[in-house]
């Protein structure tokens, strides 16, 4: 079973902003894209995916994500992440009714392969199943089976949300790529400890040096 992720991007400019203890209003934006190419690139590699659909009204971030080989779907709704990844997931299935549809944050430059594909293949035994995220509270990944509504309750305590909503809860260990999104700087450090994609590493090396 091969996979289409929905990857939603908001504009660079108002993206991360919790990294601002981290990284100023001038290097966010390119941190923030850093994640999002390393996040695609990570998960074209993946096997078990056949695609990557990209929900972005950002023209920065289209052309980057589309160079590296994903699709990018216009943000229409313009209604927030939720709408947006409904938007992705409809989308997708108009043109592929019988693929199963994963949401995927942008976020996680740490992300390997084959660990994405222990998850989306434990996934695959479910019509909706989620992963949490390292914190416990949030959530990275999102699926839903041909036949079933992707239904993303992204946001605070998407965890609880999910699992309420009747999505099945993925509990697998040595998934940490996949589990570590970034929204703070004690995230980047321990995305960095794991091992971050080139263009995270590179944007991290520039901030080092401009703490030194």
């Amino acid at each position: 079973m091969q996979w289409t992720l929905v990857v939603p991007v908001k504009p660079l400019a108002r993206a991360k902003s919790r990294l601002s203890d981290t990284a100023h209003d001038g290097v966010r934006p390119g941190l923030a894209l850093a994640f999002a190419e390393d996040t695609v690139a990570a998960a074209l590699a993946c096997p078990a995916v056949a695609d990557v659909a990209v929900v972005t009204d950002d023209a920065r971030a289209g052309r980057a994500l589309a160079e590296l080989g994903a699709g990018v779907v216009p943000d229409e709704p313009g209604g927030g992440l939720n709408a947006a990844l409904a938007h992705g997931a409809a989308f997708v299935r108009a043109a592929h009714p019988a693929s199963p549809v994963a949401a995927l944050n942008a976020d996680l430059p740490a992300l390997r392969p084959a660990e994405l594909t222990r998850v989306l293949t434990a996934a695959a035994q479910f019509p909706r199943a989620f992963l949490p995220d390292a914190a416990g509270i949030g959530t990275t990944l999102l699926s839903a089976a041909p036949g079933s509504e992707l239904a993303p309750a992204f946001g605070t305590d998407s965890r609880v949300r999910h699992r309420a909503s009747g999505a099945a809860e993925l509990r697998l260990d040595s998934v940490d790529s996949v589990r570590q999104d970034v929204d703070t700087g004690d995230d980047l450090r321990t995305a960095l400890v794991l091992g971050v994609g080139p263009r995270t590493a590179a944007m991290a090396a520039r901030l080092l040096i401009a703490g030194q």
